[in-house]
């Protein structure tokens, strides 16, 4: 079977259906764009064809250029794999638009439109741009843009230059430089498509029919053709570029090379003819894709993130779809899954020790269903079907009948334990249980459950409806069917889990926790805090460590250094830390919450750094090299991602960099922990460790494994890559 089929009916309108075989959403092969060249040749050749409709034969028309596909022509060809493959799609689309008309004259062409039944990404819009006129189904959850941007690419197949010619550089910014996705309505007003129909596959057949030689050239082919806003020469268009320019450094730090090169794709090609244009775009391209930044992020955040939503480290057993789940505690954490549950028409038991307790949690629900409403982005018959799947109550009983249980109460081993008995109690004898802890280990807490195998921890991140990763933890007498459980029910709610073992901190965080503890070490040392945290976002952290700990609470910093030392004794490395950490809690500098912390709040808004941290910690005269300070923050996560891999705490290096990416930001520009220390190197990475050992202590020594693999000249991938072949 082909990607593309052909059918001419009697009104002489050939309609070419995409429909890959095997796959919900179509993706673009080269075997695929091969067989669309061979059917657009055989349509313009054929004198019975008035003209073309592109179209699919699944609910949406694509989801984009199959990123393996891409990641392929750099493996066999290297940048000029590269380059000739994306030229070969140039040569595609450029085929479509031209249509066979006369070079000069730019008249007997044939018609040829788009029809977009639902979502179309990346080269699926790419395409229909480069046709005459796209129509599109009035599907309101429908998504259409370039999201590339988003993966460390960018829009290589001519949407860039295409794009930009048909709105202007900065009418084009959005979709371009933030991978904005738009409603088919939303994407008509904005000119990305150029027709909503009830009926688009008959709209664009009698458009076709109608169509005149003008109708088909395109702006850019058209003699005296000028750019919207003005090209970089134009006083208009150079201010564009300018203040381009600056937003793309302010936002990405210098760290994200897709955006960078997307924007000298567009300044470069705006000063040329469009074919010429093209050849830029794929030259700059080429360049992106050679950059070890945008193999590693296309490995984690399309590739890894992939296999593990598909169940990559899922074990052997039956299917495990959750019916009905029920959520002890119904404070934020328990409100959040509930919601994200019901969400996925999952029938909830919300329960908490008082109905008024138990009620709130649902309103929170209730709350998000409304705000999602005010933003046309629900219905008011959407939020009825979801609180009628919530029941929220005080009564255990209600949980008979669940085949899956989170526990979301206080951080309490003796809380935890008696829950854990009362549901227990009444739940089905094959039921799983599970805790969501952040920090108290799964093992333990399982020895409140008479069905210890059945017990796994599954860890949410806050706020629940708005973070994609969850962590499962196995605790020492976990069971496969418990962890299949907890995998099927994160697949259901649309998150990205990862699968680690028991250990104190579980793994994210056990590397965030360093992270935090660095920055205010730092503090405490005379480093200016300013210098802190623009190190960190210039790394391309989404927070720095200061403003992180204000986001999650100094108090609960706190708690966790006093649990910690409690747990270590003599051990305990971070004196130093909690020296800076107590001190502001002395001063009930709580944090954001509490509306004092290590930045100053105004009505809950930042402001910026708390000028009171000079007097207690006085800046030092000689400040460290900027460098410096980034290896500190960076070394103090990665390093203990390696530790975990070395325990056993992980079993998968693919779950170690998603699980970093998604779960506390880590330089989503290199593609988590380890495909960071893979870009700088193991013999590199050894050295500036031995160098912070030095100068910082000796939780910068070098684990054992990156040592052996500097000495063999091995990288993460390299030796661990197995497993994404497995």
């Amino acid at each position: 079977m082909t990607d593309f089929t052909i059918e001419t009916g009697d009104d002489g309108v050939a309609v070419i259906t995409w429909d890959v075989p095997g796959k919900s959403m179509n993706v673009l092969t080269m075997d695929g764009a091969q067989a669309l060249n061979d059917l657009i040749d055989q349509a313009l050749a054929d004198e019975a064809v008035k003209g073309i409709v592109i179209a699919s034969g699944k609910t949406d028309f694509a989801g984009g250029m199959d990123l393996k596909v891409i990641a392929g022509m750099k493996e066999r060809g290297g940048a000029q794999g590269v380059f000739d493959g994306v030229m070969t799609l140039h040569s595609l689309l450029r085929k479509i638009e031209l249509a066979g008309m006369d070079a000069k004259t730019k008249k007997g062409g044939k018609p040829i439109a788009a029809v977009l039944p639902g979502t179309a990404l990346g080269i699926g819009l790419e395409l229909p741009l480069a046709t005459h006129r796209i129509f599109a189904a009035d599907n309101p959850r429908a998504k259409i843009g370039l999201p590339e941007i988003m993966v460390g690419i960018f829009p290589g197949a001519g949407g860039t230059t295409r794009l930009v010619r048909k709105l202007g550089a900065m009418m084009a910014a959005p979709f371009l430089l933030e991978g904005k996705l738009s409603d088919p309505k939303k994407a008509k007003a904005a000119g990305l498509i150029d027709e909503v129909s009830d009926d688009p596959l008959a709209a664009a057949k009698a458009w076709v029919l109608g169509a005149k030689d003008a109708d088909l050239v395109k702006p850019w082919d058209a003699k005296g053709y000028k750019m919207p806003g003005g090209e970089p020469f134009h006083p208009a268009g150079f201010m564009t570029f300018v203040g381009a320019s600056a937003m793309v450094h302010g936002k990405t730090m210098g760290v994200y090379p897709a955006a960078k090169a997307l924007l000298s794709a567009v300044y470069e090609g705006s000063m040329v003819p469009f074919d010429t244009a093209l050849k830029i775009e794929a030259r700059w391209f080429t360049n992106v894709l050679m950059n070890p930044s945008s193999t590693a992020m296309i490995r984690s955040l399309f590739i890894n993130k992939e296999a593990l939503e598909k169940g990559a480290n899922r074990p052997e057993a039956p299917d495990q779809t959750v019916r009905k789940v029920g959520v002890l505690g119904a404070g934020m954490m328990g409100a959040g899954i509930a919601y994200v549950s019901a969400m996925a028409g999952i029938e909830v038991v919300l329960i908490d020790a008082a109905q008024d307790s138990a009620d709130r949690g649902k309103s929170y629900s209730e709350g998000l269903l409304d705000k999602a409403i005010s933003r046309k982005k629900s219905t008011e018959e959407k939020k009825a079907e979801v609180l009628g799947r919530i029941t929220a109550t005080t009564d255990y009983a209600a949980l008979d009948g669940c085949d899956l249980i989170i526990e979301a109460v206080f951080e309490d081993p003796q809380v935890k334990a008696e829950v854990t008995k009362r549901a227990e109690a009444v739940i089905p004898q094959d039921a799983i249980f599970a805790t969501n802890t952040s920090t108290l280990p799964i093992s333990d807490l399982a020895r409140a459950s008479a069905r210890p195998d059945q017990f796994i921890g599954i860890h949410f991140f806050s706020p629940v409806d708005k973070m994609l990763l969850v962590e499962i933890i196995k605790g020492r007498d976990t069971g496969p069917r418990a962890v299949a459980k907890a995998l099927d029910f994160v697949r259901q709610i649309r998150k990205t889990p990862i699968v680690v073992n028991d250990a104190r901190f579980f793994y994210a965080n056990r590397c965030i926790i360093p992270y935090i503890n660095e920055g205010i070490r730092m503090v405490g040392e005379g480093v200016n805090p300013t210098l802190v945290e623009n190190a960190a976002k210039m790394m391309g952290m989404p927070l720095g460590p200061l403003q992180l700990v204000d986001e999650t609470s100094i108090d609960l910093g706190v708690k966790i250094a006093k649990a910690t030392r409690a747990a270590m004794g003599e051990a305990y490395p971070d004196d130093a830390v909690d020296d800076v950490l107590f001190w502001m809690a002395d001063q009930d500098r709580m944090g954001r919450k509490g509306g004092a912390g290590f930045y100053a709040y105004e009505d809950g808004k930042r402001q910026g750094l708390w000028d009171g941290l000079a007097t207690q910690y006085p800046r030092a005269d000689d400040q460290p090299q900027l460098r410096d300070v980034q290896d500190r923050l960076m070394f103090a996560q990665s390093l203990e991602a390696v530790r975990a891999l070395e325990d056993g705490v992980l079993e998968d290096i693919r779950e170690g960099d998603v699980g970093a990416i998604l779960g506390w930001g880590f330089a989503p520009w290199s593609g988590g922990p380890f495909g960071w220390l893979d870009i700088i190197g193991a013999a590199k990475a050894v050295e500036i460790c031995d160098r912070l050992a030095a100068e910082h202590g000796n939780r910068f020594k070098a684990p054992q494994l990156l040592r052996d693999m500097a000495a063999k000249g091995d990288s993460f991938y390299g030796r661990f890559g197995q497993q994404e072949a497995a």
